[in-house]
């Protein structure tokens, strides 16, 4: 690895370190009030949550492994009602990345809605693609919910994918596929390939592996170029999280703010809004003139930090 792609895994791995060392909410304090701040977020928290999201939440590291790690460090929401407020905490401060990227590719957005009235296109292709690639993931994860919630949503289950998905990364890199290279244009998305990019996201609901990673390799795979291929995970990733967000709302909203008021949940969003403009527009950069490897080297990193924290019994 070169001097700078070091300097920026280190730095990626700065938010996490620091969580690591952290001292978990409330562990000074004694008796009512430890249960009290197992139950409620703190400004710092708050705000490292927000930017561990926004920052990680379309790089092909995954933000959900991140968030349930950094849960894990702070021992928030690992007890009680708290466990479901959290949950609910970490999806709908997605809300701040979703609107990162609706400003960032506000232009983009406009012409798919030019598309929905019959004035574009290529608006209307993206769209449609966009809806077919959303489907498979949708339908996945509201009928596996709570499985996928019982079984995958753990310390291991992360470790794993991250290794798994770090190592694809490196090979493929090795093979020459995530390299930044010319290729088919968004506006030749067909359906059949957005269905089967969509049906790659599906592999992110496990914890850990990254929809970003899945939908970038898919594509790049398909022979899209390597902007296509993030502009389109971008995209859908927009549509897929703003849905969970949503949905999650309606869900457990009440439950999130019964815990955590609204404070906190805005301070987390707007965290991890200025969190993903600045992880996106760093991206997007960096890829037109490097392949994908750092991402591969961070994810095998920080994998092996939170394994040995969790052989040693600091998490």
């Amino acid at each position: 690895m070169t001097g700078r792609r070091a300097s920026v895994l280190a730095g990626a791995t700065a938010l996490l370190l620091v969580a690591l060392f952290a001292t978990p909410a409330g562990a000074s304090v004694a008796g009512g009030v430890v249960l009290a701040a197992q139950s409620a977020l703190s400004f710092g928290q708050a705000l490292l949550f927000g930017l561990v999201e926004g920052f990680t939440e379309f790089l092909p590291i995954s933000s959900t492994g991140h968030l349930l790690v950094l849960a894990r460090v702070l021992d928030v929401g690992q007890h009680g009602s708290s466990v479901d407020a959290v949950k609910s905490y970490e999806i709908a401060i997605q809300a701040g990345a979703i609107l990162a990227v609706l400003g960032l590719y506000r232009h983009r957005f406009a012409t798919m809605v030019e598309g929905l009235a019959g004035r574009s296109e290529d608006g209307r292709r993206i769209l449609i693609g966009v809806v077919i690639a959303f489907v498979p993931a949708a339908l996945v994860g509201v009928v596996l919910e709570s499985k996928i919630k019982d079984v995958l949503f753990g310390v291991g289950p992360v470790l794993g994918a991250w290794i798994v998905g770090g190592v694809l990364i490196l090979v493929l890199t090795k093979l020459g596929v995530l390299a930044p290279r010319e290729g088919r244009l968004l506006e030749q998305l067909t359906p059949r390939d957005a269905l089967v990019i969509g049906l790659a996201q599906v592999l992110s609901l496990w914890p850990g592996t990254s929809r970003s990673l899945v939908t970038i390799v898919a594509a790049l795979l398909l022979g899209y170029s390597m902007i296509a291929a993030v502009e389109f995970s971008f995209l859908l990733g927009f549509v897929t999280l703003g849905a969970a967000t949503a949905y999650q709302i309606l869900k457990d909203g009440q439950l999130m703010i019964d815990a955590f008021g609204w404070f906190t949940p805005l301070v987390g969003l707007v965290a991890a809004f200025i969190g993903a403009a600045v992880s996106i527009k760093w991206m997007v950069g960096y890829l037109e003139r490097h392949d994908l490897s750092i991402f591969g080297w961070y994810r095998l990193g920080i994998a092996a930090i939170v394994g040995i924290a969790l052989i040693t019994h600091a998490i």
